[in-house]
Protein backbone atom coordinates (compact mmCIF):
# COMPACT_ATOMS: atom_id res chain seq x y z
CA UNK A 1 0.00 0.00 0.00
CA UNK A 2 1.33 3.80 -0.96
CA UNK A 3 2.58 5.92 1.93
CA UNK A 4 -0.39 7.70 2.62
CA UNK A 5 -0.13 11.32 2.23
CA UNK A 6 -1.98 13.19 5.18
CA UNK A 7 -2.82 17.38 5.22
CA UNK A 8 0.87 18.38 6.48
CA UNK A 9 2.61 21.87 6.50
CA UNK A 10 5.17 22.90 4.12
CA UNK A 11 7.35 20.05 4.52
CA UNK A 12 10.41 21.66 2.98
CA UNK A 13 11.66 24.31 5.68
CA UNK A 14 10.58 21.35 8.65
CA UNK A 15 13.15 18.92 7.68
CA UNK A 16 16.16 18.27 8.66
CA UNK A 17 18.32 15.68 6.50
CA UNK A 18 20.45 13.66 8.61
CA UNK A 19 23.77 12.76 6.83
CA UNK A 20 25.45 10.98 9.80
CA UNK A 21 26.17 7.23 8.64
CA UNK A 22 29.72 6.46 9.05
CA UNK A 23 30.26 3.92 6.31
CA UNK A 24 29.33 6.19 3.16
CA UNK A 25 30.92 6.52 0.46
CA UNK A 26 32.27 9.73 -0.67
CA UNK A 27 30.13 9.55 -3.66
CA UNK A 28 27.38 8.59 -1.44
CA UNK A 29 27.97 11.74 0.45
CA UNK A 30 27.48 13.56 -2.62
CA UNK A 31 24.76 12.18 -4.02
CA UNK A 32 22.48 12.65 -0.62
CA UNK A 33 23.52 16.28 -0.24
CA UNK A 34 22.27 16.91 -3.66
CA UNK A 35 19.37 15.46 -3.07
CA UNK A 36 18.76 17.67 -0.24
CA UNK A 37 19.70 20.45 -1.85
CA UNK A 38 17.35 19.71 -4.90
CA UNK A 39 14.37 18.94 -2.54
CA UNK A 40 14.86 22.38 -0.81
CA UNK A 41 15.45 20.77 2.67
CA UNK A 42 15.80 23.44 5.83
CA UNK A 43 18.98 21.92 6.62
CA UNK A 44 21.69 19.31 6.20
CA UNK A 45 23.23 17.60 9.76
CA UNK A 46 26.69 15.87 9.55
CA UNK A 47 29.26 15.00 11.40
CA UNK A 48 32.47 17.29 11.62
CA UNK A 49 34.45 14.74 9.44
CA UNK A 50 32.12 15.17 6.47
CA UNK A 51 31.42 18.89 6.93
CA UNK A 52 33.79 20.52 4.87
CA UNK A 53 32.88 18.24 2.19
CA UNK A 54 29.49 19.38 2.51
CA UNK A 55 30.10 23.15 2.87
CA UNK A 56 32.01 22.95 -0.66
CA UNK A 57 29.18 20.97 -2.40
CA UNK A 58 26.17 23.37 -1.26
CA UNK A 59 28.07 26.24 -1.59
CA UNK A 60 28.22 29.52 0.53
CA UNK A 61 26.34 30.15 3.49
CA UNK A 62 23.63 32.47 1.70
CA UNK A 63 22.28 29.80 -0.48
CA UNK A 64 20.78 26.73 0.15
CA UNK A 65 20.32 24.62 3.22
CA UNK A 66 21.34 24.94 6.55
CA UNK A 67 24.44 23.01 7.87
CA UNK A 68 24.12 21.72 11.26
CA UNK A 69 27.26 20.20 12.61
CA UNK A 70 26.27 17.29 15.49
CA UNK A 71 28.79 18.24 18.36
CA UNK A 72 29.69 15.33 20.87
CA UNK A 73 27.59 12.74 18.23
CA UNK A 74 26.18 10.68 19.50
CA UNK A 75 26.53 9.75 23.24
CA UNK A 76 28.18 13.36 24.32
CA UNK A 77 30.87 11.41 26.32
CA UNK A 78 33.80 13.58 25.95
CA UNK A 79 35.28 16.64 28.36
CA UNK A 80 33.60 20.07 27.73
CA UNK A 81 36.95 21.84 26.35
CA UNK A 82 36.64 18.51 23.34
CA UNK A 83 33.07 19.29 22.73
CA UNK A 84 34.05 23.32 22.71
CA UNK A 85 36.66 22.88 20.50
CA UNK A 86 34.62 20.44 18.29
CA UNK A 87 32.36 23.34 18.05
CA UNK A 88 34.44 26.17 17.05
CA UNK A 89 36.66 24.29 14.80
CA UNK A 90 33.02 23.44 13.14
CA UNK A 91 31.81 26.87 13.12
CA UNK A 92 35.05 27.60 11.35
CA UNK A 93 34.73 25.19 9.07
CA UNK A 94 30.97 26.44 7.58
CA UNK A 95 28.80 25.06 10.66
CA UNK A 96 25.84 27.52 10.92
CA UNK A 97 23.88 25.34 13.74
CA UNK A 98 24.79 23.01 16.50
CA UNK A 99 23.13 19.58 17.06
CA UNK A 100 24.82 18.99 20.65
CA UNK A 101 24.62 15.87 22.81
CA UNK A 102 25.09 16.88 26.42
CA UNK A 103 26.77 16.05 29.22
CA UNK A 104 24.55 13.12 30.30
CA UNK A 105 26.93 11.99 33.03
CA UNK A 106 26.97 15.06 34.60
CA UNK A 107 23.33 15.23 34.49
CA UNK A 108 22.19 11.47 36.25
CA UNK A 109 24.59 12.54 38.49
CA UNK A 110 23.18 15.43 40.10
CA UNK A 111 25.50 17.89 38.26
CA UNK A 112 22.95 19.93 36.13
CA UNK A 113 25.08 22.75 37.01
CA UNK A 114 28.04 21.45 34.40
CA UNK A 115 25.25 19.82 32.25
CA UNK A 116 24.49 23.32 31.87
CA UNK A 117 27.56 25.15 31.55
CA UNK A 118 28.69 22.74 28.83
CA UNK A 119 25.55 23.74 26.94
CA UNK A 120 25.98 27.86 27.50
CA UNK A 121 29.76 27.90 26.20
CA UNK A 122 28.67 26.52 23.39
CA UNK A 123 25.89 28.79 23.02
CA UNK A 124 28.25 31.86 23.57
CA UNK A 125 29.75 30.85 20.00
CA UNK A 126 26.72 32.53 18.17
CA UNK A 127 25.56 29.86 16.69
CA UNK A 128 21.87 27.83 17.44
CA UNK A 129 22.30 25.21 19.55
CA UNK A 130 19.52 22.34 20.21
CA UNK A 131 20.80 19.78 22.83
CA UNK A 132 19.64 16.31 21.64
CA UNK A 133 18.04 14.56 24.75
CA UNK A 134 17.86 10.56 25.22
CA UNK A 135 14.41 10.63 25.86
CA UNK A 136 13.92 6.95 25.12
CA UNK A 137 15.74 6.29 28.55
CA UNK A 138 16.03 9.09 30.55
CA UNK A 139 13.91 9.17 33.85
CA UNK A 140 11.09 11.79 34.26
CA UNK A 141 12.64 13.97 36.82
CA UNK A 142 16.36 13.48 34.73
CA UNK A 143 14.12 14.89 31.57
CA UNK A 144 12.84 17.54 33.27
CA UNK A 145 16.08 18.93 34.53
CA UNK A 146 17.99 18.31 31.47
CA UNK A 147 14.81 20.78 29.70
CA UNK A 148 15.44 23.45 32.42
CA UNK A 149 19.23 23.73 32.68
CA UNK A 150 19.22 23.38 28.18
CA UNK A 151 16.85 26.70 27.79
CA UNK A 152 18.66 28.36 31.17
CA UNK A 153 21.68 28.09 29.00
CA UNK A 154 20.48 29.91 26.38
CA UNK A 155 19.52 26.33 23.61
CA UNK A 156 17.29 27.61 20.81
CA UNK A 157 16.03 24.11 20.56
CA UNK A 158 15.57 20.77 22.26
CA UNK A 159 15.77 16.99 20.38
CA UNK A 160 14.07 14.12 20.91
CA UNK A 161 16.95 11.83 20.61
CA UNK A 162 19.85 10.65 18.89
CA UNK A 163 18.53 8.65 16.15
CA UNK A 164 19.47 5.31 17.92
CA UNK A 165 17.35 2.83 19.83
CA UNK A 166 13.16 3.33 18.91
CA UNK A 167 11.22 5.87 17.00
CA UNK A 168 10.44 9.11 18.23
CA UNK A 169 6.94 8.92 18.80
CA UNK A 170 4.19 11.64 19.68
CA UNK A 171 3.41 11.45 23.09
CA UNK A 172 7.39 12.49 23.67
CA UNK A 173 6.82 15.45 21.30
CA UNK A 174 3.78 16.38 23.38
CA UNK A 175 5.41 15.99 26.68
CA UNK A 176 8.43 18.03 25.44
CA UNK A 177 5.79 20.39 24.72
CA UNK A 178 4.22 20.58 28.51
CA UNK A 179 7.80 21.30 29.71
CA UNK A 180 9.09 23.49 27.37
CA UNK A 181 6.34 26.11 27.40
CA UNK A 182 7.07 27.35 24.52
CA UNK A 183 10.36 28.77 25.38
CA UNK A 184 12.10 27.19 22.47
CA UNK A 185 11.53 24.64 19.48
CA UNK A 186 10.96 20.92 19.24
CA UNK A 187 12.93 18.63 16.99
CA UNK A 188 11.85 14.94 16.73
CA UNK A 189 14.24 12.59 15.50
CA UNK A 190 14.05 8.77 15.35
CA UNK A 191 12.81 6.41 12.73
CA UNK A 192 10.89 8.93 10.22
CA UNK A 193 10.30 7.25 7.34
CA UNK A 194 6.65 7.76 6.33
CA UNK A 195 4.46 10.58 5.92
CA UNK A 196 2.09 9.19 8.61
CA UNK A 197 4.63 9.46 11.15
CA UNK A 198 5.95 12.30 10.06
CA UNK A 199 2.43 14.02 10.05
CA UNK A 200 1.70 12.56 13.84
CA UNK A 201 4.93 14.14 14.76
CA UNK A 202 4.01 17.72 13.67
CA UNK A 203 0.46 17.20 14.78
CA UNK A 204 1.80 16.51 18.05
CA UNK A 205 3.83 20.01 18.25
CA UNK A 206 7.27 19.26 16.95
CA UNK A 207 8.53 22.23 14.75
CA UNK A 208 11.35 20.58 13.21
CA UNK A 209 12.32 16.53 12.22
CA UNK A 210 15.31 15.15 11.59
CA UNK A 211 15.52 12.50 9.20
CA UNK A 212 17.60 10.22 6.92
CA UNK A 213 14.96 10.08 4.67
CA UNK A 214 13.85 13.62 4.00
CA UNK A 215 13.61 13.78 0.35
CA UNK A 216 11.75 10.06 0.20
CA UNK A 217 9.50 12.11 2.32
CA UNK A 218 9.12 14.84 0.31
CA UNK A 219 9.37 12.89 -3.25
CA UNK A 220 6.53 10.55 -1.71
CA UNK A 221 4.10 14.23 -0.94
CA UNK A 222 4.16 14.46 -4.18
CA UNK A 223 3.27 11.09 -5.65
CA UNK A 224 -0.23 11.03 -6.43
CA UNK A 225 -2.57 8.46 -3.88
CA UNK A 226 -2.83 5.76 -5.76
Amino acid sequence: MADPAPELPDLPPRLDQAILDPLLTLEQLQTLCDSGVQEGVRAICTTPQHLPLLRERIGGTDSGPLLVAAIGFPFGAIPAELKLAEAEWCAAHGAQEFDVVPDFSALVNGNSGAFAEELSALCDLGCPVRAILDMARLETEQLELAVEAAIDAGAAGLQTGNGFGPPCHADQIRALQQLIRKRCAIKGAGGIHNLSHAGDLLLAGADLLGTSSAPALLQAQRRPAA
